[in-house]
């Protein structure tokens, strides 16, 4: 699981409010220099909460208004895969709305020099655009709340049509500022919004932004039309679907989420929704069971067993589990006395339904069945057939991430006690991970904390040479994979360089190079077919 980090939702409107009023304010004041304290590449950003404000347009065209929130929505995904905790835009927008503020709040400096001393907020994000030509710079700078300290400006300029890859070069900037020890390569972060259509990425930012429903669902299938693998798209357009309470068209949504995505589990969670209400209860049962195996919370577990109930199967140890979870909601007491008593427990669903009722004396469903049950069999029958258990159907977001951080808390602490060397091979493993996903920024922030670790640790040094290559950064890439021969020699090692000299037309050294990798490892696939190609090119037999 990647890194998530300390979730302290009772304390955001608050500092969400505050950060905004700071940030807004202080935008025009002389940037204060300061420092922070570097950190560990795999651990920079923990505990540092993050505000990424929409930035200003300074270009005097409405067509390009998008492009406030297309900022930091780039710029946040970046720092999430570098290790930070980014505050969402629905974060934002529900603490505005909370309380009773336009999304353009522009308080007075006075005020926000005075509220800003119980600040909780760590760093904020203030930036803008502007255009320059045919092209367009953005510029932010970051707040440090707690001292606040305004950093100098950091710029990022590009071609219109370079515009993600200009805000992933910003925020490798802003990274390097708050935490000057960060080592991943600036390549990498463009690589991480390299695959995405620009085009596509615009219809997502306006169908995320659109006050009309229809609109927003017009813009998201656009997007996802033009880029079929966009997941933010695809679960944008499924909460529209299920919203608008299409449920078959929403599941069909969910389900184009993979391990890949930060939303996956909300997802799969809103998936099983979708497919319970349209009848598809073992599709739902497995949706639900994902969740689960990642993160039992109650309301997953309820609404496993509502969708093995509804199969006609005993789901009581899933409901035992639920309200164990969570003992004081009174939904899933009644669940469990519902499902005690259908499968003939009499006694204990009672009990069951009397502490439904203890919870929420109100509960009128559950006084008519303890009123039946307590009636001739022929009426406590029809009772129990007639009454269903009830679905949980608010995804609890905050306690998915609360109940994360305290499973990456627990991971964490088990790292920090393991020799150095012990902890640079679990960190290698866990970035090689990532690599083979396709997340090469997460794979290698936790390369360089294993090397920092561990310098003579060949598979970091091989893993981060697979890296840049894959970013297109040859010279490092070769570097590096050199440097995990001269420790121990790695069939992967190998791979790299001949996978290089191929590319520079260096057949001879590339030849060599894989007859040692193959002799390193003479089953991998990867080095045989590397092989064939190099005698397709050479027409030598290998």
């Amino acid at each position: 699981m990647a890194h998530i980090f300390p979730f302290r939702p009772a304390l955001w409107p608050a500092r969400v409010i505050l950060a905004l009023i700071v940030g807004m304010t202080l935008l025009q004041a002389p940037p204060c220099r300061g420092q922070l304290r570097p950190a560990d590449a795999a651990t920079a950003g923990r505990n540092r909460i993050l505000l990424v404000l929409p930035f200003d347009n300074g270009t005097g065209q409405l067509n390009l208004e998008w492009i406030r929130e297309a900022a930091p929505s780039i710029v946040d995904a970046r720092f999430t895969s570098a290790g930070f905790a980014p505050m969402s835009r629905p974060d934002r927008m529900y603490a505005l709305d909370h309380l009773g503020l336009p999304q353009q709040f522009q308080p007075s400096r006075a005020s926000a020099l005075k509220l800003a001393q119980t600040l909780d907020v760590d760093s904020i994000i203030v930036g803008s655009y502007r255009l320059e030509g045919a092209g367009i710079i953005a510029e932010a700078r970051v707040l440090n709340v707690p001292h606040l300290h305004m950093s100098d400006a950091v710029m990022a300029r590009g071609e219109m049509k370079d515009l993600i890859a200009i805000f992933d070069s910003l925020a490798w900037r802003l990274t390097r500022i708050m935490d000057p020890g960060f080592s991943v390569a600036q390549e990498t972060f463009l690589a991480a919004g390299a695959n995405l259509r620009l085009d596509a990425f615009e219809q997502y930012i306006r169908g995320i932004s659109e006050p009309d429903q229809q609109e927003r669902a017009r813009h998201l299938k656009k997007s996802v039309e033009l880029s079929p693998n966009f997941g933010p798209a695809w679960m944008a357009l499924g909460r529209e679907d299920f919203n608008a309470q299409k449920y078959e068209e929403a599941a069909a949504s969910f389900a184009h989420l993979g391990p890949n995505d930060p939303d996956e589990l909300e997802a799969s969670f809103y998936r099983g929704l979708s497919l319970l209400y349209f009848g598809a209860y073992s599709q739902a049962q497995e949706a639900f069971a994902t969740v689960g195996r990642e993160l039992p919370l109650a309301e997953v577990l309820n609404n496993e067993g509502v969708a093995v109930s509804r199969q006609g199967k005993d789901a009581t140890g899933l409901f035992v589990q639920a309200a164990a979870a969570d003992p004081n909601a009174a939904d899933y007491h009644f669940n469990l006395a519902v499902s005690l008593k259908r499968h003939g427990s009499a006694v204990n669903a009672s009990n069951e339904l009397i502490q439904t009722l203890k919870l929420r004396p109100n509960d009128t469903e559950a006084q008519k069945l303890l009123t039946a049950w307590k009636a001739p069999a022929s009426a406590d029958a029809e009772s129990d057939s007639e009454t269903l258990e009830r679905i949980i159907r608010t995804f609890d977001a905050g306690a998915f991430k609360q109940a994360a951080q305290v499973m990456d808390s627990m991971e964490a602490t088990r790292l920090a006690a393991l020799p150095a060397h012990s902890r640079a091979l679990k960190l290698a493993g866990r970035a090689k991970e990532y690599f083979n996903r396709g997340l090469l920024l997460e794979a290698e922030r936790l390369y360089q904390s294993a090397v920092a670790d561990d310098s003579k640790l060949a598979e970091a040094h091989a893993g981060l040479a697979a890296v840049r290559e894959r970013t297109g950064d040859a010279a490092s890439a070769r570097k590096e994979a050199n440097e995990a021969l001269q420790i121990t020699p790695s069939a992967d090692a190998y791979l790299v360089l001949t996978r290089l000299d191929i590319a520079e037309n260096h057949m001879d050294d590339a030849s060599r190079e894989i007859n040692e990798a193959l002799k390193l490892d003479p089953a991998s696939r990867p080095a045989q077919e590397l092989n064939r190609e190099i005698a397709a090119r050479t027409g030598k037999r290998q």
